[in-house]
């Protein structure tokens, strides 16, 4: 929700220090009804955000930088059609000019106004409101790096090379929607990761670690910078002394916490309402209709406090909420922006989200999770005569339309006989979003949320995005090896 405090950082920022007011932008969205009468919607979004990096390797910081973006968009919808004139020129003269593209370009439409959601100002921000960037000093923040090189190379003889990187953000979005209304939120964001390189005998490999949200640098205090340094030592040495996978179906226990991105991938996106109002998600015309295997509940959540995914409102101005999308097995929902909500006569969600002011908005995901169940991991692994435990995930890609997926295990283990045996490497789970929902037999009390590092991307566009999951046992996966 907008509170009193965020409306006024965000007119500060956006509107007074480029000498525009509330009175004026209203004129301008007046101007703009009134002359594209066939338009459904339209909004004016402007946007401020500062941004640092630093990087760490071979023991020093070789790099720092600082940007500062900021703009002003102008966006009508006609139907199923939308039109985005922006400027990097935040003033009155550019906001006029963007305002007169967009009337031109809204020819066609069905005249029908898209309705849009009350912002009703009754819950606190979800995370700090105040600039990360300015949370610690300069030589605090490289700090943190080195003390990630220091614990990382202290952890284990055998780490050979260390990178770390260190960043932050801090945006100020307001939105005013075509009754004058106005929302506005202040989001900060920090993200800290280190990489290590280990070797032994002539074999290398690499383990990654890091996490972050909605926070200040005090986020990462100094057992939290060293269990990262530490987690991705231990991730590297286990895959040092891995065994090749072998190829087959069989059944795979997927660790809790990131793990989730599988869920994202194969699953959330085909939920978003554009994919669906098209027609082209595997999940398309399927609402009430079973989707996935009894117990099976998948949650979007915005509102999860300090949630590197979380939103106070979306980039249309609509707060946030939890979305059930499916409620034991049974596809109830779908993730709306203002347009496709409308088209498609559902409620919003508050999952209008773009990338920035030069973007439109689109529906997306924030924090992708399935309920927790009530088995535990041992249960599930001793269930299995001959399978893989999946602890973590690298990459992965997806098919919208058919629901296929491809992601590699960066951890992962033999189990034989229902015990964990030995390491495996390579490991490439192949299979059908759909399909595998409905292939879950066991569903773990150990629900965990990502760290904090996820960034999802859609048609160019990427957001920060969370995902989670209990671990779970999914039968019948197609894996690819290396043996």
């Amino acid at each position: 929700m907008t509170t009193p405090q965020t409306l006024q950082i965000a007119t500060t920022q956006l509107l007074s220090a480029h000498d525009l007011s509330m009175n004026s932008v209203r004129a301008v969205m007046r101007d703009l009804n009134i002359n594209g009468k066939e338009i459904s919607y339209g909004d004016i979004y402007f946007q401020s955000t500062y941004s640092e990096g630093w990087s760490l390797e071979d023991s020093i910081v070789k790099s720092g930088s600082f940007s500062l973006e900021k703009g002003v968009s102008v966006r009508t919808v006609f139907g199923e059609k939308s039109a985005l004139s922006y400027s990097d020129d935040i003033s009155l003269g550019a906001l006029q000019k963007s305002a007169s593209v967009v009337r031109q370009a809204a020819q066609s439409g069905n005249g029908t106004r898209y309705a849009h959601a009350s912002d009703l100002n009754s819950r606190a921000s979800l995370y700090p409101t105040t600039s990360p960037l300015d949370s610690i000093d300069s030589r605090a923040k490289k700090e943190l790096l080195y003390r990630l090189d220091r614990a990382a190379r202290a952890h284990d003889a055998r780490v050979q090379k260390v990178n770390a990187s260190l960043a932050a953000e801090w945006d100020i979005m307001l939105v005013m929607r075509p009754d004058g209304s106005v929302a506005a939120d202040v989001r900060s964001l920090v993200r800290l990761s280190v990489t290590v390189l280990v070797e032994d005998k002539g074999r290398r490999q690499s383990g990654h670690a890091g996490g972050g949200g909605r926070w200040g640098y005090e986020f990462f205090t100094n057992d939290r910078v060293d269990s990262y340094a530490h987690e991705a030592v231990r991730v590297a040495l286990v895959n040092l002394h891995a065994q090749p996978a072998k190829a087959g179906t069989m059944p795979i226990v997927l660790g809790a916490g990131w793990p989730g991105i599988l869920l994202h991938e194969a699953v959330g996106h085909g939920l978003e309402g554009d994919f669906n109002r098209k027609g082209s998600s595997a999940f398309a015309h399927r609402m009430g209709k079973r989707v996935a295997a009894k117990g099976v509940t998948v949650v979007d959540d915005g509102t999860l406090a300090n949630a590197r995914g979380s939103l106070n409102i979306d980039d249309e101005g609509t707060p946030t909420g939890s979305c059930t999308l499916i409620e034991d097995g049974i596809l109830t929902g779908y993730l709306q922006d203002v347009m496709n909500a409308n088209l498609m006569k559902q409620a919003l969600t508050g999952n209008g989200r773009r990338q920035s002011y030069a973007h439109l908005p689109m529906p997306r995901m924030t924090n992708t999770y399935m309920q927790p169940g009530t088995h535990t991991k041992e249960e599930m692994i001793a269930s299995v005569k001959n399978g893989i435990y999946a602890v973590n995930f690298g990459g992965g890609q997806v098919d919208i339309t058919s629901g296929k997926f491809v992601f590699t295990a960066s951890e992962a283990y033999q189990i034989e006989n229902g015990k964990i045996t030995y390491p495996v490497l390579g490991v490439t789970l192949i299979g059908n979003g759909p399909e595998s929902l409905m292939q879950v037999e066991m569903i773990g009390n150990d629900l965990a949320m990502d760290e904090g590092v996820g960034t999802c991307g859609k048609e160019g566009q990427t957001v920060p995005v969370g995902v989670g999951q209990p671990t779970l046992k999914v039968g019948g996966l197609v894996i690819g090896g290396t043996a």
